[in-house]
């Protein structure tokens, strides 16, 4: 390998605020510990918890990189104690609790995955953060299984769109919600069942005909507040209904008659601050049920629109605009 530089340059948040606030600058790079790689940043993936650690809302759990970017991908350049040196040189992509958005950046080894020969790197980049959270929250915390159906909102958001490939490729129906006639169409060609235009239709009504009045065995919210209780009606008896983003208001009011008489389930998950051990056990997870699938070439991310690094309050205001179909990236 080549002589490492000692500085790098990064995306640093300069004060809470709207896309501009995100400035480049230059940081020493850092040292792998114990049972850590660093990576040179081939690719970085832009994602909803980054615009809301930009504002202030979501700062980085104790310990990480106060750098936005939760996944990257690229190539292992040094190793910390614990890591088998012959890493070095590999193209690896993961998920990180910060730092992403950097020349370098620092990566747990035990929640790396290998770049399969078939895939590029801007691909690679653009899959730990959603497949990571669409595994656990739909077929961990909703315990969907083959035949079942699913009601997934926001529909081409970059989790949107891993959980419809994800839950075609485990034999689920998708229901998804959309903002417009287009994103519809774009969802059901990336591999929707059925898609619901919210903006001219009741999505609860929609779902109710869709499914002869039986309703969906699982809603995967990212909305939150009003939503819930709406959500709740979709459900069939025994249905579940995971929550992993709270766009739409913090709370939610809801009738607890109507869970019990319908024996209904409500969770929810945050991954980033989650413990070093719980990721790598996902990790292990996904190369084992999941990577085979990707290594194959049966599943890629949904891929919208490439940056530069030193682009990136542009990444970020592109996603606020709600454009996108699928994964925003920066390249490196």
């Amino acid at each position: 390998m080549d002589k490492l530089p000692e500085t790098m340059t990064v995306i640093e948040i300069s004060t809470p605020g709207g896309p501009e606030v995100l400035v480049p600058s230059h940081r020493p790079l850092p040292i792998p510990g114990v049972g850590e790689v660093l990576l040179k940043v081939a690719y970085a993936g832009v994602n909803r918890p980054d615009v809301i650690q930009r504002k202030g809302l979501y700062p980085a759990p104790p310990g990480a990189s106060d750098l936005p970017g939760l996944e990257v991908s690229g190539t292992v350049v040094a190793v910390g104690d614990d890591v088998d040196p012959t890493v070095i040189g590999a193209h690896y992509c993961a998920l990180v609790s910060g730092g992403g958005y950097a020349e370098y950046c620092l990566a747990r080894m035990d929640v790396c995955l290998p770049v399969p020969a078939n895939m590029n790197l801007a691909e690679a980049a653009a899959l730990p953060e959603t497949l990571f959270t669409v595994w656990h929250n739909v077929f961990e915390r909703g315990y969907a299984a083959p035949g079942e159906t699913v009601l997934i909102h926001g529909g081409t958001s970059g989790i949107g769109t891993m959980a419809i490939k994800l839950a075609k490729l485990f034999d689920l129906t998708v229901l998804v919600t959309c903002g417009s006639d287009d994103k519809c169409a774009a969802a059901q060609k990336i591999g929707a069942d059925f898609a619901i235009n919210y903006n001219n239709s009741d999505f609860v009504e929609r779902v109710k005909t869709i499914t002869n009045g039986e309703g969906v065995h699982l809603v995967l919210d990212m909305v939150a507040g009003s939503y819930v209780s709406r959500n709740l009606q979709c459900l069939r008896e025994d249905g579940r209904h995971v929550t992993i983003a709270v766009q739409g208001g913090l709370t939610a009011e809801i009738n607890m008659a109507y869970v019990m008489s319908r024996r209904l389930t409500l969770t929810g998950s945050t991954l980033r601050p989650r413990a070093a051990a719980f990721k790598a056990m996902l990790a292990e997870q996904l190369l084992a049920k999941v990577w085979p699938i990707v290594c194959e070439g049966a599943l890629r991310p949904e891929m919208d629109k490439i940056f530069p690094l030193t682009e990136a309050a542009a990444a970020h205001a592109y996603m606020e605009s709600g454009a996108h179909v699928g994964k925003i990236m920066l390249k490196v």
